[in-house]
């Protein structure tokens, strides 16, 4: 594992590897290095770019510094591309997607821009509140439950995942689920935010993804002034590296 300082002292763990033009990989909620899906999308990007998968603050190998805040996280990520040369292209999933639109919009690193189905979903206030009481009362265990609640995961399923030993992980990281929600900020496309990027820009979506999620693709597409958008068929927000490798690096090297 390498490190790099971010601006407010954290140190942040990233992972290096491949050849080519620099990419960073941006997790999305409950993901990191170790339990996530970019240590496979980053092997099957190795042939052709320099991969850069790094841990969120608060998970996995990187530090955390109270208190919170989204533009301490776009510091995290433009010191992870620091560390790559100092521009870079970036993809993010998710939640990880709306920090990657965030740090586009916040400075000239990122070159290209790639976005997996950001869920700009609007919600109501009952996610946030809940999602505090539960943090602050220590039962993080519950927090992840009423994140999986809330994305659809069955509750027979969330009971069976609590039996098995991999949860711990779930809960040691879910104080970040707030974090998650702070980047979102309510579910809307920023579309002030988007319109000030510039660069490149792919938003992608599963065709075989909830509605909602492929409507916030579209959504965000729309927002970004040089933005395509791209479906994936047969994919869910689960997206399969072998589907998705492709369709980055057709964006990244030949547009």
């Amino acid at each position: 594992m390498s490190a790099v300082t971010s601006a407010d002292g954290t140190t942040i763990g990233y992972e290096r590897g491949g050849a080519g033009p620099a990419l960073v990989l941006v997790d999305g909620a409950m993901c990191h290095r170790a339990g996530g899906p970019m240590r496979p999308l980053a092997a099957a990007l190795h042939e052709h770019f320099t991969v850069y998968a790094y841990d969120r603050r608060g998970r996995g190998d990187s530090g955390d510094t109270s208190p919170y805040a989204v533009a301490r996280e776009i510091e995290d990520l433009r010191a992870v591309i620091g560390a790559a040369g100092g521009r870079a292209y970036v993809y993010g999933i998710s939640s990880g997607a709306a920090l990657a639109l965030a740090t586009a919009a916040a400075g000239p690193e990122v070159t290209k821009l790639a976005l997996y189905e950001p869920p700009f979903i609007a919600q109501t206030g009952d996610y946030t509140q809940r999602l505090g009481e539960l943090l602050d009362a220590g039962r993080r265990g519950d927090a992840v439950a009423l994140f999986m609640t809330t994305v659809g995961v069955p509750e027979q399923a969330i009971a069976g995942m609590r039996a098995q030993p991999g949860w711990a992980a779930l809960e040691a990281i879910a104080p970040t689920l707030a974090y998650d929600n702070a980047v979102l900020d309510g579910g809307t496309v920023p579309h002030d935010v988007a319109a000030t990027v510039a660069v490149p820009a792919l938003v992608l979506a599963g065709g075989a993804s909830p509605p909602p999620l492929r409507q916030a693709a579209s959504a965000t597409a729309a927002a970004l002034p040089t933005a395509a958008l791209r479906t994936l068929d047969g994919q869910t927000h689960d997206v399969a590296p072998t589907a998705l490798a492709p369709a980055l690096t057709e964006f990244f090297i030949h547009r």
